[in-house]
C-alpha cells in the first residue's frame, strides 16, 4: 500500500519529474478546458435545449474526474513529509485547508450539492466555472498573480483605504452640490456613492449626471483624481510583478551557477555574487554564439536549448545545465572551438570583466580557478569545453 501511494503521489505531484505527472496534468487541463466549456454553453438557451444531456454528461465526467483527484490527493498528503513526526491525518488536515486544497474541494462540493438538491443551476454553473483556478497548481503563471498579491497586500489594501475613502468623500460633497437639483438621482449619499464608484472607475455610466455649475466641477477633478488614484494598484502589482520575477530569475540562475563544477564547494554568497553578474541572452536557431580563433570575452551556461560545438573528430551537443567558453574566465586566448545554436537558446552570459571583478572582491577564489585550469588543460588542445 505504501509503494502504491508514493506512485499516486508522484503522478499527481507536478515537479516530481515522473512521467505519470505530465499525464496527469495535460489530463487536468483537458478536463478543466471541458468543464468550463460545457458549462458555459449550458447557460445558452438554444445550446442547452439541443445538447443539454451531453453537456450535463461532460460536467458530470469532469467533476467525477476533480473527485477522485481530490480523495487521491487527500490519500497521499502524507507523502509530503514523510520524515515529519506529524500524523498522516493531520497532514492530510493541513492539505485540506491549504489554498490548493480548498481550490480542490471547490471543484467538487457545488455539483455535490446539486445531486442533492441543494444548490440552483445558475449558481451551480457559476460555480463550476471555479475549476478554471485548478490551473494554478499547473500554470505558473496565475500562481505568479497570487503570490505578487500576498506579497504586495500591505500596499494594496492601503491604496485600496485610500480609494474607498475618497469615494465617500466625493459621494458626500456631490450629494451637497446636486441634491436640490436633481433630488430624486441624487437622493442620499449612499445612492450618490454609485455615481462616485463609475466615475472614479472612470466607467461613467452616464445614469447619474451633475447638471449644475459647481457639479460639473467637482466630477472633473473627481475623474483626473480617479485615473491617478487607479494607477497606484497598477504599478504596485507591476513593480510586485517585476520584483517577484526578479526573485525567481535570480533563484533558477543561482541553482545553475552552484551545479556547475566550475563553482562546485563555494558558498551560497559567492555562488550569488556570480548569479549577479549573469546576463541572458536569447539566440536564434544556427546562431554562432562563438568563433574559433576569436579572442574570448565570457563564459554561457545553457538555460535552455542546445549548443552544438565544432571540434574534432566531431560535433559535439550541449544541453541544458551545461556551460561553454569558460576558458575566459581562466586566461586570456581565443576561442578553440566553434559554438553554434542547434536551436533557439536561452543562455547566460558572464564576462570576464566582471569575473575578474569577482576575483578582486574574493583572493581565495584565484586558487580554486586556477586549480580547474590546469584540470582543463586538453580544452586548449581542442577537446571540447564541458
Amino acid at each position: 500500500m505504501q509503494r502504491w501511494r508514493t506512485r499516486a503521489f508522484r503522478a499527481l505531484e507536478r515537479d516530481s519529474g515522473a512521467r505519470a505527472s505530465r499525464a496527469v496534468a495535460a489530463l487536468t487541463a483537458l478536463a478543466v478546458a471541458l468543464g468550463t466549456g460545457a458549462a458555459m454553453l449550458a447557460t445558452e438557451p438554444r445550446i442547452a435545449g439541443t445538447h443539454g444531456r451531453l453537456l450535463d454528461l461532460v460536467t458530470s465526467l469532469c467533476a467525477g474526474l476533480f473527485a477522485l483527484e481530490y480523495l487521491l490527493r487527500l490519500w497521499v498528503a502524507p507523502e509530503r513529509a514523510l520524515a515529519s513526526a506529524t500524523g498522516d491525518w493531520a497532514l492530510r488536515y493541513r492539505y485540506a485547508v491549504s489554498p490548493e486544497g480548498l481550490v480542490d474541494l471547490a471543484a467538487v462540493l457545488p455539483t455535490a450539492l446539486a445531486a442533492f438538491g441543494r444548490i440552483e443551476d445558475d449558481w451551480l454553473r457559476a460555480l463550476q466555472l471555479l475549476w478554471l483556478l485548478k490551473l494554478m497548481r499547473h500554470a505558473s503563471a496565475l500562481t505568479l498573480v497570487f503570490t505578487v498579491i500576498r506579497n504586495e497586500s500591505r500596499s494594496l489594501v492601503a491604496a485600496l483605504l485610500v480609494m474607498i475613502t475618497l469615494m465617500a468623500l466625493a459621494a458626500g460633497a456631490m450629494f451637497a452640490l446636486e441634491h436640490e437639483a436633481q433630488p430624486t438621482i441624487f437622493g442620499s449619499v449612499p445612492q450618490t456613492l454609485w455615481w462616485a464608484i463609475v466615475t472614479m472607475g472612470t466607467v461613467g455610466y452616464g445614469d447619474m449626471v451633475p447638471v449644475t455649475p459647481l457639479g460639473k466641477l467637482f466630477a472633473s477633478a473627481v475623474m483626473v483624481i480617479g485615473i491617478a488614484m487607479f494607477a497606484v494598484p497598477a504599478g504596485i502589482m507591476a513593480t510586485g510583478f517585476a520584483a517577484e520575477i526578479r526573485k525567481r530569475d535570480f533563484v533558477v540562475t543561482w541553482q545553475l551557477v552552484a551545479k556547475v563544477p566550475l563553482f562546485q564547494g563555494l558558498d551560497a554568497a559567492r555562488i550569488a555574487d556570480i548569479a549577479r553578474l549573469l546576463k541572458p541572452e536569447v539566440v536564434p536557431e544556427n546562431f554562432v554564439i562563438v568563433r574559433r580563433g576569436e579572442p574570448a570575452e565570457a563564459m554561457f551556461f545553457i538555460v535552455q536549448g542546445q549548443v552544438e560545438v565544432d571540434v574534432t573528430p566531431g560535433p559535439v551537443r550541449l544541453g541544458r545545465g551545461q556551460f561553454f567558453g569558460e576558458i575566459a574566465l581562466l586566461r586570456d586566448t581565443v576561442r578553440t572551438a566553434t559554438v553554434t545554436a542547434a536551436e533557439e537558446c536561452q543562455l547566460l552570459s558572464l564576462d570576464i570583466g566582471d569575473f575578474r571583478h569577482l576575483l578582486d572582491l574574493h583572493p581565495d577564489l584565484r586558487e580554486t580557478i586556477e586549480h580547474v585550469a590546469q584540470e582543463r588543460r586538453p580544452v586548449e588542445a581542442g577537446a571540447p569545453p564541458p
